[in-house]
């Protein structure tokens, strides 16, 4: 997956350059982003920790998103991004905290989130922000399709957040 001038290679570089580190907070995509980041060598001097938070009570439990916000947004929401990315932060005490959920399909989706739907979080000491991704609009509906454009657009969105420190 690593190539001379990938993602994930320039997160990484840029990570040891500014003495930051990151976590990973992944529901949809499993691990996939941790998984990418640890394809550098050199990767375990910049990150620690990836939690793979599936269930609603992990992610209330071990990550912090609260019982309110999953009741009143559910799993697949900006706001809940945005929790399990400054819990992720806090918990491991990284620089940057990045998250994902959402609906990666085949089954799950509803006409409000349709599969594509996707929420990824990023928390940083500027601040916490979620955004929202609809890649089955773009014509993606395969599940793996889905995971693997999310964990690449999360290390986008995070080597974005590590160049403004």
């Amino acid at each position: 997956m690593e190539n001379g001038n990938s993602i994930q290679k320039q997160l990484v570089t840029a990570l040891k350059e500014k003495n930051l580190t990151v976590a990973t907070a992944e529901s949809l995509t499993g691990g996939m982003v941790s998984e990418i980041i640890t394809s550098v060598s050199g990767a375990s001097s910049v990150i620690e920790c990836g939690v793979c938070s599936y269930s609603n009570r992990i992610k209330h439990e071990v990550l912090g998103v609260s019982e309110q916000t999953l009741g009143n947004y559910t799993e697949y929401s900006i706001q809940t991004a945005e929790e399990m990315a400054y819990g992720v932060r806090k918990l491991s005490g990284a620089s940057i905290g990045i998250s994902t959920t959402g609906i990666a399909g085949p089954n799950g989706g509803t006409e409000e989130k349709p599969v594509g739907t996707v929420f990824i979080g990023v928390s940083s000491k500027f601040g916490t922000v979620g955004r929202k991704f609809l890649f089955g609009e773009q014509g993606m509906s395969d599940r793996e399709t889905i995971r693997r454009i999310t964990a690449e657009t999360a290390l986008k969105i995070a080597l974005e957040e590590v160049m403004k420190h």
